[in-house]
């Protein structure tokens, strides 16, 4: 049994508690589930796929997204490179990601991107 949308479903519970019906995953995809600048080369090439797996429609291009808002020009080239995030599956990837990384902020990970991934959190809660 593949554990990740009962895990979704719990990360969403706490970024976005309530009615969470405009996030239904419409669409389940492949997807390498950890990308983010040290996982990509040039040439372009895709490192460390030990967490692959299932997972909503634009979660790889949400996680670098959310890796990217350190740097509002490359999070805008990011989000202008993969329009799945204006989508509604694109919410609901967003919206997954952002909760994830917000849980490994709270581990003590990641706080660098405290700030922005609260100000993201905002915004996910406003569409």
């Amino acid at each position: 049994m593949d554990a990740r949308p009962y895990l979704l479903a719990q990360c969403l519970d706490r970024l976005l508690p309530g009615d969470r019906t405009v996030l239904a995953v419409s669409c389940w995809a492949t997807a390498h589930a950890d990308v983010h600048w040290a996982n990509l080369t040039e040439p372009l090439c895709l490192l460390d796929w030990a967490g692959w797996g299932m997972a909503p429609e634009g979660f790889d291009a949400a996680a670098l997204y959310a890796y990217a808002l350190l740097q509002p020009d490359t999070a805008a080239r990011v989000r202008t490179a993969f329009p799945v995030l204006d989508s509604p599956a694109g919410l609901a990837a967003e919206a997954a990601v952002c909760a994830q990384l917000l849980q490994t902020v709270a581990r003590g990970d990641n706080l660098v991107l405290e700030g922005p991934l609260r100000n993201w959190a905002g915004e996910l809660r406003r569409r």
